[in-house]
């Protein structure tokens, strides 16, 4: 019976790698929706913190937290997950500790660039021109047209 289980068990670490490439049968034709949990945190957000701020600026700057105990109220969890297709895909986890109801230090997995610093970078990798973006196709040309007749200095478009 051992023997049945440890085969069994190695069956499933082979098919775990095409995971990602091949979709399982049991999920053909079951849509499974994206799902965010918990406190989206972003680095501007954790390079806001300072030691000593409160725990009302704290909670200003991070939001509430996910998890607070009612045994250790010094410390604070901001705990982030996000499943697509029924996978989880991505798991943080940051915590704050509080000494006195002031911030002493924090901890936690790295946080992703501000959504600001994404778009930047998203804008210098936009795609090539488009060579007929720049096209006033026959409207416009018919347009420039009445323009020049009625404006002989009025320059054409390309």
């Amino acid at each position: 019976m051992a023997l049945g289980a440890f085969v069994l068990a190695g069956c499933a670490q082979l098919t775990q790698p095409f995971d990602n490439y091949l979709p399982l049968i049991t999920q053909f034709g079951v849509y499974k929706l994206d799902i965010n949990q918990g406190n989206y945190l972003s680095q501007d957000m954790v390079d806001k913190l300072k030691v000593g701020q409160t725990k009302a600026q704290v909670k200003t700057t991070l939001g509430t937290p996910l998890i607070t105990s009612a045994f250790r109220d010094n410390r604070w969890d901001y705990v982030y997950e996000f499943s697509s297709a029924g996978r989880l895909r991505e798991h943080r986890q940051f915590t704050v500790y509080f000494k006195d109801d002031l911030l002493a230090r924090w901890e936690g997995d790295e946080m992703p660039q501000s959504a600001q610093d994404l778009n930047r970078v998203a804008a210098t990798r936009s795609l090539p021109d488009d060579p007929y973006g720049q096209d006033a196709g026959i409207i416009g040309k018919i347009s420039d047209l009445f323009k020049r007749i009625g404006d002989p200095a009025a320059a054409a478009t390309p």
